[in-house]
């Protein structure tokens, strides 16, 4: 079938340039929607006006990216609404995303549109502590069931990272950064394009002496653990013909991670290090035909994992030792059709074939024996069937329609749904809108085909998808002629089958949870060289079936950032976040017992001036944390302080 798929895809999308009498490519002749000033392409699968999405949706863009200089995805991702972000300590530490309370694996990484989930990880999750901003122009940030769209685990939302694409006079540009933690990072890139192609190639390297994984407040805790991060990321387009162009690109992550056993006393180690590569591989062809109103891409995309992980005895840890390895793949076919049928309507056709196999080994010894673990090469695919109406009614009425069904190779079919309308008055510069949509999430290869062991059965292959049903509403209202966007939205989303694991039993479809909760957002830009944006989460995630508060999920969240570009060539960002409470668990691992904790909310105020001498020299300066807070993000792990940083940027 996939052969049948990929045949036909490619037969409709390259030939007919010669089988239809089409026109050279005209910025006229394309649907008026793709002229709008402000886009964002995550909600609907293509470009779309802000103004005619209901859904919410956060862009971090360029510009916010260059003012804040975060150096990474996870402290880009920090103060967005209805986010909340966890990490295992220093950089390169284990890193999670919570979207509106849901879990971490119910959020769908992408990249250019390139699913990033690991299938090897025991719940299909993805690491973000290695993904560096570098060559990255915008990131998107999707709320609220997504699956219509995206297929399985896109139940709590869509985090879309999405990559430059270099114009212009070829040029090398290079960027050195240097400061607390014994940080260094090097980066650089050639790019450039003419009529007909486009490139960029560039290299980064991130290197961190680090602090303690497991925090220095506990006693025995002092070796640092270090990080280090290669990164190689490239793009190739061809415009073959007026309507006809193609697009490659890849990218890699070669890191080494020294983390500690545990985040409690005595837990430091000095050689517990995990090695962590990954290949991400996209090609598209993309046609426009039918005087530009069938737009048909088709896309293949990979993702390769390797992760290695050695801990040999030492001094404080004579007789215990681990290793393993941990491999997975991810391959993808993708074809979408959109066909702009009207000024009123855009219809969207696509299906998608997925295939993921993983396979890994984990080996110890220590003061209970010997003990192994192997979890054999297995496979899963799926293959979706998706459709979307998009409607524009006299430029006040807007609503996306959505249905989409998915076939998995051991569960069976799933069908999701989505609604969203709005309504936007001209008068009064108001947007009312609403969603309603449904999403799933399969079960990971390790919970359907995990052996078991002497204790019990680990793997079910009887396990069905995790559900979700989520709806939101809300209002944005524009003031002052749009210097003023306030913007008020209130979420519910209910969980249903969700995978735990029972002891006796193994992995079973027994969890129910809700999250539900009301976001505030202010915007302003009184003057054209100041901005202003704050944002308010309230969140509440319950386990349905003990009533408890999920873990590491903030009650509230307060974020503040003022920008203010001062001479034409300096820039002054300043930025506050405030993390409300949080319950979480101490481990004791010596007793195998676990404490409730409730963690203190905490303040951190963040700022970053940079300076153009030139149009080609950039000199900046970030400081993070500068009232030097303590505060523990996961009870027990580390967290850095009074941080400063600084860098200069050249342009050749």
């Amino acid at each position: 079938m996939v052969k049948k798929i990929l045949f036909i895809a490619l037969v409709l999308t390259i030939l007919p340039f010669n089988a239809f009498s089409l026109e050279k490519l005209d910025d006229e002749k394309v649907p008026t929607v793709l002229l709008q000033h402000e886009i964002v392409v995550t909600a609907t699968r293509l470009e779309t006006p802000a103004k005619e999405i209901a859904s919410s949706v956060t862009v971090i863009t360029r510009e916010r990216l260059e003012q804040s200089k975060k150096t990474t995805v996870i402290e880009a991702l920090q103060d967005v609404l209805g986010v909340s972000i966890v990490q295992n300590g220093p950089p390169g530490g284990a890193a999670s995303v919570f979207l509106r309370g849901a879990n971490s694996e119910h959020t769908l990484i992408l990249m250019d549109g390139v699913e990033l989930n690991d299938p090897i990880s025991p719940s299909r999750s993805f690491d973000l502590a290695h993904l560096t901003l570098d060559n990255v122009e915008r990131i998107e940030i999707l709320r609220g069931p997504q699956s219509t769209l995206y297929g399985s685990d896109a139940l709590g939302g869509v985090v879309n990272i999405i990559t430059k694409k270099r114009m212009g006079k070829p040029k090398l540009s290079l960027s050195s950064v240097g400061g607390s933690y014994g940080t260094i990072i090097t980066s650089g890139e050639i790019s450039g394009s003419t009529e007909r192609i486009h490139y960029s190639l560039g290299t980064s390297y991130f290197r961190s002496k680090g602090f303690s994984a497991a925090r220095t407040n506990y006693e025995g805790n002092e070796e640092k653990d270090g990080y280090r991060n290669l990164s190689l990321w490239g793009r190739l387009g061809f415009r073959l013909f007026d309507n006809l162009d193609f697009d490659f690109i890849v990218r890699t992550l070669n890191t080494q991670i020294e983390i500690d056993n545990f985040g409690t006393a005595q837990d430091d180690d000095p050689n517990n290090v995990q090695d962590y590569n990954a290949l991400f591989i996209k090609s598209q062809i993309r046609n426009l035909m039918l005087n530009n109103r069938w737009e048909l891409k088709l896309g293949l995309s990979l993702v390769d994992y390797d992760r290695r992980h050695e801990n040999p005895t030492d001094e404080a840890h004579l007789l215990d030792t681990e290793n393993g390895f941990f491999k997975s793949k991810l391959s993808k076919i993708d074809w979408q059709n959109n066909f702009f049928l009207h000024e009123t309507n855009t219809l969207t056709l696509g299906v998608d074939y997925q295939q993921e196999q993983g396979e890994s080994e984990y080996n110890s010894d220590g003061i209970w024996g010997p003990y192994t673990s192997i979890f054999p090469l297995r496979r899963a695919h799926v293959t979706g069937f998706y459709l979307q109406d998009q409607i524009r009614l006299s430029n006040r009425f807007f609503a996306t329609l959505g249905l989409r069904l998915d076939d998995h190779s051991q569960f069976g079919p799933a069908v999701t749904y989505r609604l969203a309308p709005a309504f936007f008055i001209e008068a009064t510069q108001t947007k009312f809108k609403a969603t309603y949509g449904t999403a799933f999430k399969s079960p990971s290869l390790y919970q359907l085909y995990a052996p078991g062991t002497s204790l019990g059965p680990i793997g079910n292959t009887e396990l069905n998808p995790e559900k979700s049903i989520g709806w939101d509403i809300g209002v944005e209202q524009q003031l002052l002629g749009g210097k003023v966007l306030l913007g008020v939205t209130y979420f519910y989303n209910d969980y249903k089958d969700l995978i735990d694991f029972d002891f006796l039993q193994g992995y079973l479809n027994i969890g129910k949870a809700e999250s539900k909760g009301s976001e505030i957002l202010i915007q302003a830009r009184p003057f054209d060289d100041v901005s202003f944006n704050a944002t308010y989460t309230r969140t509440e995630a319950k386990d349905k079936d003990t009533d408890t508060y999920l873990l590491r999920r903030p009650k509230y969240k307060l974020a503040a950032n003022l920008n203010y570009n001062f001479l034409n060539k300096g820039n002054l960002h300043l930025s506050l976040i405030h993390i409300g409470k949080r319950d979480d668990e101490y481990y004791d691992f010596l007793t195998w017992s676990s404490t409730p904790e409730t963690l203190p909310g905490y303040s951190l105020v963040n700022a970053a001036v940079s300076f153009n001498f030139t149009s080609d020299l950039q000199i900046f300066c970030r400081l993070d944390n500068i009232f030097n807070k303590e505060y523990e993000v996961i009870k027990g792990y580390g967290t850095p302080g009074f941080s400063v940083y600084g860098g200069v940027n050249f342009i050749f």
